[in-house]
C-alpha cells in the first residue's frame, strides 16, 4: 500500500490523524513505521526531512526507500490509530530556505546568466553552487538586491503536476532528472523549476534573503546564504558581536573599522618589539651558558620552557661557537607538566650523529623525535627524572 503524501496536498499541514500500516526494524537495528498517509516530508532534493511526534513518540528521521516512506522512531507507538505532529518551526524554516533558493538562483540567472548546478539546505546556512569560475562583490550585491525585490513583490508560488508532453509549455530553468511524476514549482514570470520540496504560498513569506559569503569550489563558486527567520538570527548574532566589540574597542560602530585597524597595527608593532627583546635576552642567556660550559658540553634542565625558544637558544649558541671554531655540544632537557622534551645540538667541527644518542634516550621514556645529525629534538613521558636524562646524555656525548 502506497502512503498518501499530504505534504504535497498542503505544505502548511502541521498535524494529522492516520493509521499505522506496518512496524519494522531496519537492517541497522533502527525502528521505523509506515503510515497510510503522512505530512512528514522525507529527506530529498537538497531538503532535510521533517521531524516531530507520532502519538507522542519522537520521529527522528524520515526517508523514502523504494517508494516506502519510513518514519524512524525511538520506539513503536502502542496503538495503530495515531495522531501525528510535525515540528512546524523546522518545516516552515525549510519552506523559507527552499523557496529562497529558487528566488536567488533565478536572480543570478536573470541578472548575470549564472546557472545553479546544486543546492544544499544546511542546519544554519544554505549554499548554491554556480556554474562560473569567479565572482565579484558587485555581482553578489546586484543578485541579492534582485532576489529581495522578487520577495517584496509577493509573487504567488504555485505547484503543479505535469506530464512529459506538457513540459514544452514551460521555460524550465534546468533540465529535469525524471520523466514521470513531474512536479513543477512555479513563480510566474520569474522561475519555472522541477522540484519535490515544500514551499510557502508566496514569495513574501520568504521574508528576505542575505548572501553571507562565497568560496571557490573546484571550477565553480559556492554561495552561502540564509532566508527568512535565519536572516534575523544572523543579524542578532552579528549585533551581539558588534555590541561586545564596541565595549572592548571603546569605539562606536561607525568607527570600529578604524579602531580595529589601529589595534592590529599596534599589536604587530608590539609583537616585533617583543621578538626583538626576546632575541636580545636569548643572546645574553647564550653567553652565560657558554661561560658555564663543562669541557665541551653545555647541559641544563629547564622547567616549563617553550621548546621552540630553547631551539632558538641552541641555534644562537651553535652559531657563535661555529664562528669561534670551538667544539661544543648542547644538551637541553625540559620538564613539562606531563612530559619530557629534549634538544641536542653540536658545532660543525664535531663528527657525531646526535640521532643515535637521542633515540637511545627516547627509548627509555617511550618518546619520539629526530632531526639532522647536528641538531635533533624529541620528547616522551616522564619515565625518568630530567637530571638522570642529562647525565645519560653527557655520558654518551661528553
Amino acid at each position: 500500500m502506497t502512503t498518501t503524501k499530504l505534504y504535497y496536498e498542503d505544505a502548511y499541514k502541521s498535524s494529522f490523524s492516520t493509521k499505522v500500516i506496518q512496524k519494522k526494524k531496519a537492517d541497522d537495528g533502527r525502528l521505523f513505521i509506515l503510515l497510510e498517509e503522512t505530512a512528514f516530508y522525507p529527506t530529498g532534493g537538497g531538503q532535510p526531512c521533517d521531524i516531530g511526534t507520532i502519538n507522542g513518540v519522537n520521529v527522528v528521521e524520515v526517508v523514502e526507500v523504494n517508494r516506502e516512506i519510513r518514519h524512524y522512531v525511538e520506539e513503536f507507538p502502542e496503538d495503530n490509530d495515531v495522531f501525528c505532529e510535525i515540528n512546524w518551526t523546522r518545516r516552515f524554516d525549510h519552506m523559507q530556505q527552499h523557496a529562497g533558493q529558487h528566488i536567488l538562483s533565478a536572480a543570478f540567472e536573470d541578472v548575470w546568466s549564472y546557472k545553479t548546478i546544486s543546492f544544499h539546505l544546511g542546519k544554519e546556512i544554505c549554499t548554491i553552487d554556480l556554474e562560473v569560475p569567479s565572482i565579484t562583490n558587485e555581482e553578489l550585491e546586484k543578485a541579492e538586491l534582485a532576489a529581495n525585490r522578487m520577495i517584496l513583490a509577493n509573487h504567488p508560488i504555485i505547484t503543479k503536476w505535469v506530464s512529459q508532453e506538457e513540459l514544452s509549455g514551460y521555460n524550465l530553468r534546468k533540465e529535469l532528472s525524471v520523466t514521470d511524476n513531474i512536479r513543477l514549482v512555479i513563480i510566474p514570470d520569474i522561475d519555472y523549476n522541477g522540484c519535490g520540496g515544500t514551499h510557502p504560498h508566496s514569495t513574501g513569506q520568504v521574508s528576505g534573503v542575505k548572501i553571507l559569503g562565497w568560496e571557490k569550489q573546484k571550477k565553480h563558486i559556492r554561495i552561502q546564504f540564509v532566508c527568512g527567520a535565519r536572516v534575523l538570527n544572523q543579524l542578532q548574532a552579528k549585533h551581539a558581536v558588534i555590541e561586545k566589540l564596541t565595549g572592548l574597542l571603546n569605539a562606536p560602530q561607525e568607527e570600529m573599522i578604524q579602531a580595529t585597524d589601529k589595534m592590529v597595527k599596534t599589536s604587530i608593532e608590539l609583537e616585533m618589539k617583543v621578538e626583538e627583546l626576546t632575541n636580545r635576552l636569548l643572546q645574553y642567556e647564550a653567553k652565560e651558558l657558554v661561560e658555564e660550559k663543562d669541557n665541551k658540553v653545555i647541559a641544563k634542565v629547564f622547567v616549563r620552557r617553550e621548546i621552540q625558544e630553547l631551539q632558538q637558544l641552541a641555534r644562537a649558541i651553535i652559531h657563535s661557537e661555529n664562528e669561534n671554531r670551538t667544539e661544543t655540544v648542547i644538551i637541553f632537557v625540559v620538564e613539562q607538566e606531563d612530559k619530557i622534551q629534549i634538544v641536542l645540538a653540536r658545532t660543525d667541527n664535531i663528527e657525531m650523529n646526535l640521532n643515535v644518542a637521542l633515540k637511545e634516550v627516547l627509548a627509555l621514556i617511550n618518546g619520539k623525535g629526530g632531526g639532522k645529525p647536528s641538531f635533533v629534538q624529541g620528547g616522551g613521558e616522564k619515565e625518568l627524572p630530567a637530571d638522570e636524562i642529562v647525565s645519560k646524555l653527557k655520558g654518551m656525548l661528553g
